[in-house]
């Protein structure tokens, strides 16, 4: 038999070394592995080129198939000829085996329970009421259908730009905009075709939906964005971050703007810091300007920045540090004070930060949870509130219950500071993803669940109910004197009028508290509040017996 004359070609050790240094630079190009030995992809890397490396010295050794099926490899055994890659490889899985291994939480359980660092907090004192525009009353799916209608909407008046581009379902990352919760997704291409036709001047813009107001709106740039996560080549974002930071190895690649509009990619940088692979972890982020290109790595980002951690990884730190709490025999035996957290988790804003929430529960309870948490995933600052409650997917059940007949899904809870009970507020949306409904279930007590068809009115409902079980309503009325006037300061939960003699009159009740009455023609902007708003009323007191007031104006 003759050696196989095309074998010839990847016979010399300089001509298969070549091969496998074209190789590798490919699967670099397109796996986009990070050159640091704590990268797992660096590791696979390494063994492909190993393993391509034997698969061309195989070809070298000659190979013929016979009509049988069998194959002769001619010439030296194939271990003769691969003997140093294939010491190599085994040594490499050997070595990342062990590492994987030694860099578990059974080697290193402290160190993975203090990977997130959690304080205990005071819901009451630091979780503030929140004003009814700073509520986000959409959850992502609602912000999706609404962000499609939006640009849907223009195919009358620009049916190139509906026709080459569509938007983003994945990203629509939640962030706080000008001190307003929004969620932000760009414009993507089409298809091949429609980048090949477009690539020159980039995406148009982004759409941004308010998900306080329910509106959305298509933001077109003077400039396009030329680089975006599906770009090609060398304007994909995640090829700009390996060919520029080779090293680094990446977490999350989020879509924001900042607060003049200009859209960014904000990309985690994720380090390992137990071990070999253990303790993931984020070192701050390299920020690309999604118009330029350019970029920038900050170990701590701008304070714009609102998303740095993700949210998957927050919540696998805090299980580290809930279920490790003493030592990983226990996590797995005795399980005494391990708690995990619930299933699913939504975000909220307060103090223009955006921060995560997600339930607590102990091991092997899902009926009820035991606290909660807030982390904000700009600065990793984790609170941890002991508050034993219904779970979410329960909380969601209730109101849910109480609209069958129209329906209504209820959306991943928040949870809201609401007359000082932590209150989970929910939306209810039809079946086009459209919010139709809202809704509050007290977290301590379940049967406490209100609804109403916009905010103000649920919120009143809930207060009543409050009242109604005993539940003290912490938004009393404020009394200050003042020269000849005395001045109170509550939440209007109810909203009375009454003509006389032409004139209307309204009756405010503030909390639980008495009516107080002010004429229209008196005072105007009587007519403008709504049940739910927190008034300021400065009266003379008349009729003081009945707890009916007149003489008001309102502040």
């Amino acid at each position: 038999m003759k050696q196989n004359k095309k074998a010839a070609v990847f016979s010399g050790l300089p001509a298969r070394l070549i091969l496998t240094v074209i190789f590798g630079g490919a699967y670099f190009y397109v796996m986009l592995p990070a050159m640091n030995p704590k990268a797992p992809d660096f590791w696979a890397f390494l063994f492909m080129l190993l393993l391509f490396y034997i698969f061309v010295t195989l070809l070298a050794s000659g190979v013929r198939m016979f009509a049988g099926g069998n194959v002769i490899f001619m010439g030296r055994t194939v271990f003769a000829r691969c003997k140093v890659p294939l010491i190599m490889l085994g040594v490499l899985f050997l070595a990342a085996v062990v590492g994987a291994v030694y860099s578990s939480e059974i080697f290193h359980a402290e160190a993975y329970y203090n990977l997130l660092d959690v304080q205990t907090g005071d819901f009451t004192e630091e979780v503030a009421e929140i004003s009814y525009d700073k509520i986000p009353m959409l959850d992502k799916d609602s912000s999706v259908q609404l962000g499609s209608r939006a640009l849907g909407s223009l195919s009358s008046t620009d049916s190139n730009l509906v026709s080459q581009f569509e938007v983003s379902d994945y990203e629509y990352s939640q962030i706080n905009y000008q001190n307003n919760p929004v969620r932000v997704a760009p414009l993507l291409y089409g298809n091949l075709i429609k980048w090949f036709n477009n690539r020159s001047e980039g995406l148009p813009g982004y759409i941004i939906v308010n998900m306080v107001t329910q509106e959305a709106d298509l933001v077109k740039l003077d400039e396009g964005m030329k680089y975006s996560t599906g770009e090609h080549f060398g304007r994909n974002v995640y090829r700009l971050l390996r060919f520029r930071y080779p090293t680094m190895m990446f977490g999350d690649v989020n879509f924001e703007i900042d607060e003049d509009g200009t859209p960014w990619w904000v990309c985690s940088r994720t380090v390992h810091t137990i071990g070999l692979f253990g303790g993931t972890d984020t070192k701050g982020a390299v920020l690309v300007n999604a118009i330029t290109g350019e970029s920038t790595y900050y170990e701590e980002v701008p304070t714009w920045v609102d998303r740095v951690y993700s949210a998957d990884q927050l919540v696998a730190q805090y299980n580290y540090h809930g279920t490790l709490v003493n030592g990983w025999v226990n996590s797995w035996l005795g399980q005494k004070g391990v708690t995990t957290t619930s299933d699913g988790y939504n975000y909220i804003a307060m103090n223009d930060d955006v921060y995560l929430y997600t339930g607590v529960t102990s091991a092997g309870n899902d009926e009820s949870n035991v606290g909660f948490i807030l982390a904000n995933p700009r600065t990793t600052a984790a609170r941890d509130y002991s508050i034993s409650g219904a779970t979410e997917d329960s909380a969601m059940s209730y109101p849910e219950g109480a609209v069958q007949h129209l329906g209504y899904d209820a959306t991943f809870p928040l949870l809201l500071n609401i007359s000082d009970e932590p209150t989970y507020f929910m939306s209810l949306k039809d079946s086009a993803q459209l919010v139709k409904m809202y809704a509050m279930v007290n977290v301590k007590d379940y049967q406490i669940t209100a609804t109403g068809s916009s905010v103000a009115e649920c919120q009143a409902n809930y207060e009543t109910l409050l009242v109604e079980n005993g539940v003290k309503v912490t938004d009393p009325i404020e009394e200050t004197d003042i020269t000849g006037t005395d001045t109170v300061t509550g939440r209007i939960t109810e909203i009375r009028t009454v003509v006389v003699d032409g004139n209307t009159i309204f009756y405010f009740k503030l909390g639980t508290d008495a009516y107080y009455a002010v004429s229209a023609a008196d005072d105007q902007d009587a007519v403008i509040f709504d049940v739910g708003d927190r008034v300021t009323i400065t009266y003379y007191v008349e009729e003081e017996e009945t707890g009916i007031y007149t003489g008001i104006k309102v502040e």
